[in-house]
């Protein structure tokens, strides 16, 4: 089961004065099913990072935000946490905040090259399309965003 557009802009429109007012950013919220359990996904990001205070002092606030206003009909678990360092870009200000960064794509169907895979430096986003500096020999590519199938970070760690 997943959440459907209204269920999500309700939540959003809960979850968003509390995130904020904690100095946090919504990253997403998702509902995720594990056979008979649903767990209600609360992703939140700020620019210095998150910690585990942070997530579990978000963890409470919103916990008991939504005992009180009971949006589902149905029990959930709430896991509050960080997008990760290989979180999923996907709005306009995910690309602005990490242009320049390690990213990588996957497409939908390939690319003049046959490629449906690329790594490379994210150059730049319109509303059509995304740049990057691949590190094979493709070198700049533009990629529309109605053909990007996962676009993430690609941090080196080593």
């Amino acid at each position: 089961m997943s959440l459907t557009e209204q269920q999500i802009v309700q939540i959003e429109t809960l979850v968003i004065p509390l995130v904020e007012g904690l100095g946090f950013e919504l990253i997403e919220v998702a509902l995720h099913t594990h056979g008979n359990r649903r767990t209600l996904v609360v992703s939140v990001d700020k620019p210095e990072g998150i910690n585990v205070d942070d997530c579990a002092t978000l963890s409470r606030r919103l916990s008991a935000l939504l005992d009180v206003e009971d949006p589902f009909p149905f029990e959930y678990h709430l896991e509050v946490g960080s997008p990760g360092i290989f979180r999923e870009l996907k709005r306009d200000k995910d690309f602005a905040r990490h242009q320049g960064e390690r990213i990588k794509v996957k497409v939908i169907e390939p690319l003049e090259n046959g490629g449906y895979v690329f790594v490379g430096s994210l150059e730049g986003f319109s509303p059509e399309a995304i740049t990057l500096l691949s590190e094979g020999p493709e070198g700049r590519l533009t990629v529309l965003r109605d053909n990007i199938k996962k676009l993430n970070l690609e941090p080196k760690l080593f």
